[in-house]
């Protein structure tokens, strides 16, 4: 039994979670180093021993919050950098005015940075610069003047934090590309073993039901185009002329895992696969020729296209007879799109199309020109007797229902 293949989930930021888990538990231990080093400097290492014991305990206890971005919600960032900010406005409270003077370093140190980069890897550079925000204003408090180390300092967390976090956005978006690039070839070889197993055995076995029907006549007559016609809506699905389908990141952490789901448009004036429209108009007896990449239009210009092409070939079924065939070819050109309705039918007698509008059948009139100069487009027919008849759609681009 063949596996289908699937995008594992990845996530190119994971290793940054980890690099801040240890960053955070090393910056924890040498903030308590740096004071126990610098003991006699506190008047009052009391207040600095009961926040390093909060310290330690808040960093231990939440080591799961920094493993993902799930894990690392927006209120446990905020309590995170209160514990910051308090540590840094303590200092001048625990330590003499000489430590401060000769800019000695607060009582979080460096381990501030770990709060900052958790926003910025969460978030991006858009939340690095709001945490750093607060970070330089406590310690500008804390050192009572802008000194030039502090200012230094300042301005290099809150450069680190905003490039670091613009590059997880960056990473992110590159990793859903991947994603969904994995996700469209996957799709495309379980579309082409797909293809293969039903041509083998189902498109055979119908193809073989039609001309067995055609040969028997009678009620296998209608069996076989029934059959025909299953054949050809079988071979649509199979190429990928139906509706397309979209691809989300559904990653709980906007890692790189990209799930296929049917999504309806929302917008009615948005972009339309003008194919998606007109593969259900393919039967046993007319054809679909269509470009490989989407043909988009505006949602109403490709409903009326669509629209266009029916009435042309209800006039097909009409007047060219049950045994006419009929082929739509799409053209996708740089700046309109051109759909062609041809079929082997007896063609149009000259003057008979003046001769039915002038009796007040305005079938071609209407439900073709019509539409197609409503969207600032046009409709050529082309008949020749005995040669059958062609009918080319020609529509701008940025063709909107309405245009005048």
């Amino acid at each position: 039994m063949a596996k289908r293949e699937r995008v594992m989930r990845m996530s190119v930021e994971q290793p940054l979670w980890r690099a801040l888990t240890a960053y955070r538990v090393l910056t924890m231990l040498y903030a308590v180093g740096l004071f126990a080093t610098a003991y006699d400097e506190y008047d009052r290492p009391d207040v600095a021993v009961v926040y390093f014991v909060v310290l330690f305990v808040w960093t231990l206890a939440t080591l799961p919050r920094v493993q993902n971005a799930a894990a690392c919600t927006k209120r446990f960032l905020a309590v995170d950098l209160a514990v910051a900010l308090t540590g840094i406005l303590l200092t001048p409270i625990a330590v003499n005015d000489q430590h401060i003077e000769s800019g000695g370093p607060t009582l979080p140190s460096i381990w501030t940075a770990g709060s900052v980069l958790a926003y910025a890897i969460k978030g991006g550079w858009r939340w690095a610069a709001f945490a750093s925000t607060p970070v330089a204003v406590a310690n500008l408090i804390e050192r009572g003047a802008p000194a030039r180390d502090t200012v230094h300092n300042v301005i290099l967390v809150w450069v680190a934090s905003i490039a670091i976090g613009y590059v997880v956005e960056v990473a992110r978006a590159s990793e859903r590309t991947l994603a969904r690039a994995l996700e469209i070839e996957a799709a495309t070889r379980e579309r082409e073993r797909l293809a293969r197993d039903i041509h083998d055995g189902v498109l055979q076995v119908l193809a073989m039901v039609q001309r067995r029907g055609l040969v028997i006549g009678g009620e296998a007559a209608e069996l076989g185009r029934m059959a025909g016609e299953q054949e050809v809506a079988l071979r649509t699905l199979v190429s990928g002329g139906l509706v397309p389908l979209s691809r989300a990141s559904e990653d709980a952490a906007e890692g790189a895992v990209v799930r296929a789901v049917e999504e309806p448009s929302h917008d009615e004036n948005g972009p339309v696969d003008l194919r998606a429209l007109l593969a259900p108009y393919a039967a046993a007896k007319v054809s679909f020729a269509e470009p490989g990449a989407p043909v988009l239009l505006p949602g109403p210009a490709a409903k009326e296209i669509a629209a266009a092409v029916g009435a042309a070939l209800d006039n097909v079924h009409k007047h060219a007879g049950e045994h006419a065939r009929a082929w739509i070819l799409v053209e996708d050109e740089p700046d309109e799109v051109v759909v062609s309705v041809r079929d082997d039918g007896p063609g149009i007698p000259d003057g008979r199309l003046a001769q039915a509008e002038g009796e007040g059948r305005l079938g071609v009139a209407l439900s073709i020109r019509g539409r197609l100069r409503e969207l600032g487009g046009s409709a050529e027919l082309i008949s020749t007797p005995g040669q059958g008849t062609e009918v080319e759609l020609k529509v701008p681009k940025d063709a909107k229902a309405g245009h005048r």
